[in-house]
């Protein structure tokens, strides 16, 4: 758990991060969300103390942040940037031993772990581990990248515009991999983002921020239907805010008994509601059938069910 208390960052006459308070839980994902220039990308920062804080603290796990020297606290906690910051005269495997080595591990546990990260991101090491960064595709240098910062087992990841330099498909992969593999961990997962939608497909929880401020915290549906503030209201969108609110329900949460007529199509269990509304439309059916992995049916989801929950509360 991160507990973070009136923090703040002061530049001169500029206040930065301004009095910023928050509880992020353990084995979450927190999304940062926001302008530029609002101060999330310093406020990240401070958690690892790569920027110091003017005022306030950083709690990690019952610990003050202060009271760690900032490059030992930095060796425990994972931090991944846009652009991945590969070592280009390291091998994949050297990138990813990085910080074990730092930590003193031996060679064979670095090595093993090595190797299971790469196999975790679907990178196989007899192929992979000897290759150089410029060797890789922009979506393999980002699992690395993220596989790197997870090497040393840390609790907690950091996450600055990870995927912001993928393109649309890639970067979308690149989100599931994530989850998959803080589900897989357990990592508390703080992100920063400037795309709403990623903040939203990835975040248990999002803060917006503006000038410095935290205009709010919550869960992403509470900033959907309850926003606190104005920018909120604009940031996450008004017009189509009801498609939103289907992309954070699975077929699994909203399915009802039963199975779809013989025209209806059939739908995975973790697909969002928005994707199975765009199916149901594109085949003029009234429901869908939720299949298990086996190919069994689960159960249905119907139009008028996903409609209901499209209505804001």
């Amino acid at each position: 758990m991160i507990e973070i208390s009136s923090l703040s960052k002061v530049y001169a006459e500029a206040t930065v991060v301004d009095e910023v308070s928050m509880v992020v839980a353990g084995g979450s994902i927190t999304a940062i969300v926001g302008t530029s220039g609002s101060g999330k990308s310093t406020l990240l920062r401070m958690i690892n103390r790569l920027v110091e804080p003017t005022r306030g603290r950083v709690v990690i796990n019952g610990r003050d942040a202060a009271t760690v020297p900032g490059h030992l606290l930095r060796r425990e906690i994972g931090y991944a940037i846009q652009g991945h910051g590969l070592f280009p005269h390291r091998t994949v495997a050297e990138n990813i031993a990085t910080v074990p080595r730092l930590l003193g591990w031996q060679a064979a546990r670095t090595r093993a772990r090595v190797e299971e990260l790469l196999r975790i991101f679907q990178l196989e090491p007899a192929e992979y581990g000897a290759k150089f960064p410029h060797q890789l595709s922009g979506g393999q240098q980002q699992r690395v990248g993220v596989a790197r910062a997870l090497a040393a087992e840390p609790r907690v990841l950091l996450m600055d515009e990870p995927f912001g330099a993928l393109d649309p498909i890639i970067r979308g992969q690149a989100q599931d991999d994530l989850r998959d593999i803080q589900r897989r961990f357990g990592t508390t997962v703080v992100l920063v983002t400037h795309d709403i939608d990623e903040a939203f497909r990835l975040g248990d929880h999002v803060g917006v921020m503006s000038r410095g401020r935290l205009l709010q915290y919550d869960r992403p549906a509470m900033l959907l239907t309850h926003p606190a503030d104005p920018f909120v209201s604009r940031l996450t969108g008004t017009a189509d805010r009801a498609l939103k609110l289907l992309s954070l329900t699975t077929a699994a949460q909203a399915m009802e008994p039963g199975a779809a007529a013989g025209d209806g199509p059939a739908v995975a269990a973790t697909d969002s509601l928005r994707d199975v509304l765009a199916q149901l439309l594109w085949s003029g059916a009234a429901a869908a059938t939720v299949r298990r992995p086996d190919g069994s049916a689960a159960g249905q989801v119907t139009l008028a069910g996903i409609l209901a929950r499209g209505r804001s509360d």
